[in-house]
């Protein structure tokens, strides 16, 4: 069989090397801190706008390898869809609208993305960042943004001291 893969070109899945940073991305991410100390929704939502938050950390510190990052960040980023996907389909969500529920992702996962990755060294522009993509724009009494923000800025100094090769076979450096 070995062999019929290799004449067909069939070997194994790339993506298969960012699971383990894609687990420690999604294990940051449901921290219950973030939920009951910092006042993330606890909800279906929350808990997507969680993990695209971490998911913008490790992929800004992929993109900061150049050239070299651009097939790992498209393999993670490949590893999340995956997710999401399985995840709807698990909640129940049919066959015929999984894609446009994944494209709808995707497009929140790159603006947050492009928010992130402009305002996580300015705390300043972080935390209304946070407001408009965690709590949606209407904090509250519980939410916490600052702590969120310093958290997060804390995952990037830490992310920034990691080499690619631990990141990802180790994940997210604790």
């Amino acid at each position: 069989m070995k062999f019929l893969k290799t004449l067909f070109g069939i070997g194994p899945d790339p993506r298969a090397a960012m699971i383990p940073l894609y687990i420690s991305v999604v294990a940051e991410a449901r921290q219950p801190a973030w939920y009951a100390e910092m006042g993330v929704p606890d909800t279906l939502d929350g808990r997507f706008d969680m993990i695209a938050a971490v998911l913008s950390l490790a992929l800004m510190r992929i993109e900061a390898e150049g050239d070299q990052g651009l097939a790992p960040s498209a393999l993670l980023t490949e590893v999340f869809v995956d997710d999401m996907d399985g995840q709807l389909r698990e909640i129940g969500v049919g066959d015929v609208v999984v894609g446009k529920h994944i494209g709808n992702m995707m497009a929140a996962m790159g603006g947050r993305l492009a928010t992130y990755r402009e305002a996580i060294g300015d705390r300043a522009a972080l935390e209304p960042a946070l407001v408009r993509n965690l709590w949606r724009g209407e904090p509250g009494a519980d939410a916490r943004p600052l702590l969120v923000a310093e958290r997060m800025q804390a995952i990037a100094a830490r992310l920034e001291g990691v080499g690619m090769a631990s990141l990802l076979s180790d994940g997210l450096p604790q």
